[in-house]
């Protein structure tokens, strides 16, 4: 019989290589697209609906996925749902219409909502105090988006792209049978179909927190989703790289995404998720901001004649403002699910259902947003406007419901703390 030490970091190890898994399917257009987009002559808003068509399933499934663990343990809706991706991942490799890629991607999208259930499974098997740290590791299972940007190119370039699903159907299925083997079930983490129904389930979505916390992970996960499928796209076409150095620098974004992640767990455990969450919502602003500012030349005409300036980032700037973006990212993703696990011990696969949903929507509108945005103004970071104005929207409501309440409390705390003189 298994330690239990041991049974808690083998289902940690073991959920984490399998989200990578899913994860690279999940973000497998980000690369593959762009030959397809080539092939079948897209504009930008078609390219932003085939990268993110797989993210709107894995976003739409997150809640009944959270609901299923509760009631019925992570390790079996795992297994099953790795399962089911199998082979409509083999399938992509046959299609050959705008529609059969929309077709299919609904279906491999299913694998995005392999977080929700991997999350809550991992969480169930150790104590609140370190549940930060678990969720954190877990989530590291992100940098499947930079796997994909460092492996699938190679594949494309010597084998063409349709090799690409072929390779990550058979890991795929592989990846499942692994699973089984090194993971653990325990029935006390499942809620079980007697104890709590749908209905109960469902009174969270009534909580105002969770819908607060949802629009903070629409920025740090479905940004960093929607930024993920976005980028490689946006290095070929604005600074004019080959795909595989595009990708390979897109990565410079997605890898501290992922495997930061573990790092924003103890920093949460440690400050608060209050506290990390409110600094990484600053650091992105700060970053969009920069990142916003388009290529610009204008000219001053002086005394001596006129003289012309260009403004703008290179692409040595970009990768590193991107790069630090991501780091912010990364601990943010796992601030706002430490706040989870702080406030609904109970119902963890719910509340993360939610809240996975809202983050993995944000990563399907946003590439949609993305495109139409740069067909409508011809300028490529419009797309970062768009999330600078989404991240000031998000601090202010942060702003107004947590800091400001939280800093008039400790205020009056203060005051009723400091002695009244007698005259």
């Amino acid at each position: 019989m298994a330690s239990e030490k041991f049974k808690q970091w083998s289902v940690v190890a073991a959920s984490t290589t399998a989200f990578t898994v899913c994860f690279m399917v999940w973000m497998m257009f980000a690369v593959i697209g762009i030959p397809i987009k080539q092939s079948l002559g897209l504009n930008e808003t078609q390219f932003g609906i085939l990268v993110a068509m797989p993210v709107l399933t894995g976003s739409l499934i997150r809640l009944p996925l959270g609901m299923w663990t509760d009631r019925f343990g992570g390790r079996i809706v795992f297994f099953i749902l790795m399962l089911s991706t199998v082979f409509p991942i083999w399938l992509i490799s046959q299609a050959t219409e705008f529609w059969h890629f929309l077709v299919t991607g609904l279906f491999v999208g299913v694998a995005g909502g392999s977080f929700t259930v991997g999350i809550a499974y991992c969480a169930r098997w150790f104590p609140r105090s370190r549940q930060g740290l678990a969720m954190g590791i877990f989530g590291v299972g992100n940098t499947g988006a930079a796997v994909t940007k460092l492996v699938a190119p190679t594949i494309v370039v010597a084998y063409g792209w349709t090799m690409v699903p072929q390779v990550y159907a058979v890991l795929m299925l592989v990846m499942a049978g692994i699973f089984w083997l090194f993971t653990y079930t325990d029935e006390e983490h499942s809620a079980g179909a007697s104890h709590v129904t749908v209905k109960e389930q469902l009174m969270a979505l009534k909580d105002p927190a969770v819908w607060r916390y949802s629009q903070y992970y629409s920025i740090v996960f479905g940004g960093y989703v929607g930024l993920s499928l976005w980028m490689t796209k946006y290095y070929i076409t604005e600074y004019g790289f080959d795909i595989q150095l595009a990708a390979l620098l897109a990565a410079a974004f997605s890898i501290p995404g992922g495997l930061l992640r573990a790092i924003g767990g103890w920093f949460s455990d440690k400050y608060g998720a209050h506290s990390v969450t409110w600094w990484v919502l600053w650091v992105g602003l700060v970053c969009l901001f920069f990142l916003s500012y388009p290529q610009t030349e204008f000219t001053i005409h002086t005394i001596s004649g006129p003289k012309t300036f260009h403004v703008g980032l290179n692409a040595t700037a970009f990768t590193i403002i991107m790069f630090t973006m991501g780091i912010s990212f990364a601990i943010g993703k796992a601030s706002v699910f430490k706040y989870i696990s702080d406030d609904y011990p109970h119902n963890i696969g719910v509340v993360s259902g939610i809240v996975g949903l809202a983050g993995g929507m944000g990563g399907f509108v946003l590439p949609i947003l993305f495109g139409a945005l740069v067909d409508l103004t011809g300028l490529r970071s419009s797309a970062f406007m768009l999330m600078f104005g989404i991240v000031w929207v998000s601090l202010m409501w942060m702003y107004f419901a947590e800091v400001r309440p939280m800093s008039a409390q400790h205020a009056s705390k203060h005051q009723a703390a400091t002695p009244v003189p007698f005259n």
